[in-house]
């Protein structure tokens, strides 16, 4: 398949798990406070399909699986906030469905074993990748198994830790891969979760200092509004 094809529905995935990360930043900067909110988990389950069908373009397995095990969590924590069954019927037996279809066709297909065997990536490589996406999605096992004992959706203080480590160990296998579209991706993400860590432990948000310019004020508080 073309290969700027692959790369930019790449780069479309990362594009949405980019703006997921942005629009929880922005709510929890305007807001004080670390916030989740209903879009990150929506724009989740959309980047995530795409990703794994990039992760599988690629032949690279780190991508494969790592999207696939979290997948579920995302739903999760769409029925924690109470707005999983409020979906429309079809988008959520698409987003049931879609990651189910890859899977039987990958097992029955054969391709699997060409995800196992990519030459491009040497073992040292495949198994630094995979255990990186592991360290990076245990993020939401972590935040799930948190969210179901205070019985609603959160982001407790170990997620960002995590992410922060996850993102950094993946960011050396995108320099090993030549992946433009993890490279680009976990760069920018470190910011957001060095933020959240700094509004854990109470540090002023950024917005605090944009009180002296009302217009911007108004403008932030219309978007984070938005930001449900």
């Amino acid at each position: 398949m073309n290969a700027i094809f692959i790369i930019g529905l790449g780069f479309l995935a990362q594009g949405l798990f980019f703006v997921r990360t942005i629009a929880q930043w922005f709510k929890s900067e305007q807001e004080g406070e670390v916030i989740s909110p209903i879009v990150y988990w929506q724009i989740s389950l959309v980047a995530s399909i795409l990703m794994l069908t990039y992760g599988i373009l690629r032949n690279d397995f780190a991508i494969v699986i790592g999207q696939s095990l979290v997948y579920g969590i995302y739903i999760r924590n769409l029925q924690l906030k109470q707005v999983w069954n409020k979906m429309y019927l079809l988008s959520r037996a698409l987003f049931i469905l879609i990651p189910l279809a890859y899977w039987v066709w990958l097992m029955y297909s054969g391709n699997i074993h060409s995800i196992l065997r990519n030459e491009d990536v040497s073992l040292f490589w495949m198994v630094w990748g995979t255990i990186a996406q592991m360290i990076f999605i245990s993020r939401f096992f972590y935040q799930w198994f948190h969210s179901e004992k205070e019985k609603e959706s959160l982001f407790p203080l170990g997620f960002w830790i995590i992410s922060t480590v996850g993102s950094l160990m993946i960011f050396t296998y995108s320099i090993a891969r030549l992946d433009p579209v993890l490279f680009a991706s976990h760069s920018l993400g470190l910011f957001v979760y060095f933020r959240n860590i700094l509004l854990h432990y109470g540090k002023g948000s950024l917005f605090d200092k944009l009180n002296k310019v009302p217009v911007l004020n108004k403008i932030i508080g219309k978007v984070s509004h938005k930001i449900k």
